[in-house]
């Protein structure tokens, strides 16, 4: 296919998204690699430039275990989940909105595009209460104040979003960068939640590709999660997809970020190239009860 054909078989998608909102959860190996981040960037740009409201959201693991390891407080984990006293979270907010935020709205302006960085705690946009007493400064979402968001999305900027929490005293909390993503897309009823990872997509039979699941539901999803097939850090992620779909979300992609263009074959294709999961008749709390 020559461009021409390609550009005309686009623009139905292209149509499609102009004018909506896509979040993208950003993270792993796509931001840590620098020839990967800056494809990823591009696209990001691209989707803004063409009228698209791109929210990208962030994490930064490896940014809090470097900055903790300078000052020599060492990383413990409770379940997956990063151990957190108030020191902790205070330099995890600085790994986050200090240095990875920056980072990637400096990389955007590079490119000749336009961002804002924000965290979590700005304008109250991530409010939160303590997970548990065992986990410390680990927060569980309560609430998504979306204002700020929408504020910086009808400029030209892109919204770059780093999660962390805030709770009703004013406290500072880690949270989990997928969760919040996802419940950020709900909340703006985005056409399209993007959760990029480290791998393809889902699999029903990992890791033989001719398993790989193109389209699924979360109905078929928890076949996969009892019959053993869906494990490990797979999990938290359909956790926040599911989570994403009990506040407006229809649809999500799982999406590999270490492909170039990933993003642009994903939205701008038939084919697409991630997992599509939609939203089904499945009893929501069902799943839940499953993924504990």
């Amino acid at each position: 296919m020559n461009m021409p054909e390609t550009l005309t078989a686009a623009l139905p998608f292209m149509l499609k998204y102009q004018g909506q909102t896509v979040v993208i959860k950003y993270g792993g190996n796509a931001m840590t690699d620098e020839t990967i981040k800056q494809s990823v960037l591009s696209d990001i740009l691209l989707l803004k430039t063409m009228g698209i409201n791109v929210v990208l959201v962030h994490g930064g693991g490896p940014a809090i275990s470097e900055m903790l390891e300078k000052y020599d407080m060492p990383s413990k984990f409770i379940g997956g989940l990063r151990y957190t006293d108030k020191a902790t979270a205070e330099l995890a907010l600085a790994a986050l909105s200090g240095m990875v935020n920056k980072s990637l709205v400096r990389d955007i302006q590079r490119l000749g595009g336009d961002a804002i960085g924000i965290s979590g705690i700005d304008g109250r946009m991530i409010e939160v209460e303590q997970l548990s007493e065992e986990l410390g400064y680990v927060g569980k979402i309560t609430k998504i104040n979306t204002e700020i968001i929408e504020r910086i999305a009808k400029t030209s900027a892109i919204p770059v979003i780093a999660t962390a929490g805030v709770d009703a005293a004013g406290e500072i909390y880690n949270v989990n960068a997928d969760t919040a993503a996802s419940r950020i897309a709900g909340e703006l009823q985005a056409e399209r939640f993007i959760l990029l990872s480290d791998v393809r997509g889902l699999y029903a039979d990992y890791p033989d590709e001719s398993s790989f699941l193109v389209e699924t539901s979360l109905s078929t999803i928890e076949q996969l999660i009892a019959a053993g097939k869906i494990s490990g850090g797979m999990i938290p992620k359909l956790e926040a997809i599911q989570y994403a779909m009990q506040n407006g979300l229809s649809e999500a992609v799982l999406l590999d970020g270490r492909m170039q263009h990933s993003l642009i074959l994903e939205l701008f294709t038939t084919e697409g190239f991630g997992t599509l999961i939609k939203k089904d008749d499945l009893d929501l709390a069902k799943f839940d009860r499953l993924t504990k």
